[in-house]
């Protein structure tokens, strides 16, 4: 068991060690434009819409539902976002790119992506297929772990996951 628990250990220590390293790539343009990455996972998210519900936005983003209405205050007060309440439902806000906030998109989308598309240049789509089918099985994996230990932290402790399927 010593050798799977190092073995996980490994693994995930590698897949965070890429998640920062990706944000370290982009955060050059993100941070030139004033921003932190949530505010521009939020500008990315609402670029090219017409905006969308609060809860759509919190589901579509990597932000946590509490982190969500501070990054979004602090957007509306640099005059990227517009919030107004919805009006099919007066208890949620619809949230849309101020034209200052469609101008920052414009600006800074296309750089972060163009900076993405040189790191991944020698990626074929057979290394993408590769990539995403094991990334997306690693999600179900935890997943389908989530609801159980948030349900009751202590129960699972000693029950392993889901075994992801080989091809």
């Amino acid at each position: 068991m010593a050798a799977m628990g190092e073995r996980y250990l490994k693994s995930i220590r590698l897949l965070a060690e890429c998640m920062q390293s990706f944000e370290r790539l982009s955060s050059d343009h993100v941070r030139q434009s004033g921003l932190t990455h949530a505010q521009f996972d939020i500008i990315a998210t609402l670029g090219n819409t017409a905006g969308m519900a609060y809860k759509d936005l919190g589901d579509k983003t990597l932000i946590t539902k509490g982190t969500l209405t501070g990054v979004i205050e602090r957007l509306e007060q640099k005059g990227l976002v517009q919030r107004e309440r919805n009006s099919s439902d007066k208890r949620s806000y619809f949230i849309r790119l101020t034209a200052q906030g469609e101008q920052m998109f414009r600006d800074v989308f296309p750089k972060v992506i163009a900076r993405g598309s040189e790191v991944f240049a020698h990626y074929g789509d057979a290394d993408f297929t590769a990539l995403e089918q094991t990334l997306s099985e690693l999600k179900k994996v935890i997943t389908a772990c989530a609801p159980q230990a948030m349900q009751n932290p202590q129960a699972g402790a000693d029950t392993p996951p889901p075994t992801p399927r080989r091809n």
